[in-house]
């Protein structure tokens, strides 16, 4: 197991590219003033001993240097023992509508970015509790299994989005039916399924599902974002909003929260409905709800005594840096016995 402390620093590698462009407009420079300088033939009877080969070689080991040093700054860390630990919790599944109607704006700055804002807080309130993520538009699909690595789910939370699936529409069903199957029988731990929807364009069954998996001892809570009133869905391209989403008689289609729906699938599973719209309030009624339940013990197997390996790429980088000092661009004679590029021609 592994960690990366900074990984802001891995934007430096960025110098890479500049230093191999900067390179290639020094050659084609070179390249024209020699040519008007002297032909090819005389030119290699006044250097006779100009590599390309090593040009090549030292721009080459200047840029490992520079991936070496900028892998330090981000220091990576390697878990260097395993331990098993006892752990009391819930096991929680998010499922997140990931639809096109999510990309409505009534609730800033979306629907969707607004679920992830909220599921993220809710994680950062967690203590030792088990999460899953689901994602679900006309069908659903598993984003994480159950795990208690926190800072997995939310990388996994950042990257859904609403192109995720192709089929369209609200199936909570296929979220529930999904959910059933994140739970280990083994543990008969206490099971949560917080669904994150504005609830429209929903499958008739679900409310029918809800009740199922209530019958398998699992609770649903339903929280529901967007607007009663409703707003349009904006088509954009590069971040610029062209158009709004029309029906087939060219009227914009306006997308509104329906909370009745929410409200009768949380009632069915003996669970509660929770407007979305706050997020203080939000992860207050969530960690309410979750104190109140009954934890079950569980083991958990994590890495500890995580150890930075930045020393190596830092050594490593300077060795490259030295080398590439020493190495001159002239030619060498094991070199001239390769002759690469056919450079004695």
């Amino acid at each position: 197991m592994y960690q990366l402390e900074e990984k802001i620093w891995f934007w430096a590698l960025g110098i890479i590219p500049v230093i191999i462009l900067f390179f290639l407009m020094l050659q084609f420079w070179k390249y024209k003033t020699q040519n008007k300088f002297a032909d090819k033939r005389l030119l290699k009877k006044l250097s006779p001993n100009t590599s390309v080969f090593k040009s090549v070689l030292k721009i080459g080991v200047l840029s490992l240097a520079f991936a070496c040093l900028a892998i330090a700054l981000v220091n990576p860390k390697i878990g260097t023992k395993l331990e098993t630990v006892k752990r009391e919790g819930v096991d929680i599944v998010f499922a997140i509508d990931v639809s096109k109607s999510m990309l409505a704006e009534d609730i800033a700055p979306n629907r969707l970015e607004k679920s992830k804002q909220l599921v993220t807080q809710i994680i950062n309130n967690l203590a030792s509790d088990r999460i899953g993520i689901i994602a679900y538009a006309g069908k659903a699909f598993p984003q994480l299994p159950i795990t208690t690595d926190y800072a997995s789910a939310k990388m996994f939370l950042q990257s859904m989005n609403t192109d995720m699936l192709s089929s369209q529409g609200t199936a909570i069903n296929e979220a529930i039916k999904l959910a059933k199957t994140y739970f280990d029988d083994e543990q008969q731990t206490n099971r949560v399924l917080v669904i994150i929807s504005d609830g429209e364009d929903h499958s008739e069954e679900a409310a029918a599902i809800a009740e199922e998996a209530n019958e398998e001892g699992i609770r649903i809570f339903t929280i529901g974002v967007g607007d009663v009133k409703g707003g349009p869905i904006p088509e954009r391209r590069n971040g610029i909003v062209l158009n709004y989403k029309k029906d087939s008689k060219g009227e914009t289609v306006i997308t509104r929260l329906n909370e009745e729906t929410l409200k009768a699938i949380a009632d069915e599973a003996n669970g509660a409905y929770i407007n979305g719209e706050s997020t203080n309030d939000v992860v207050e009624n969530i960690r309410e709800i979750l104190n109140s339940m009954d934890k079950t013990e569980f083991e958990a197997k994590q890495f500890a005594d995580f150890k930075d390996q930045f020393q190596w790429f830092l050594g490593f980088g300077i060795f490259l840096l030295l080398l590439d000092v020493f190495l001159l661009e002239r030619k060498t004679a094991w070199l001239k016995k390769l002759n690469l590029f056919n450079e004695n021609l």
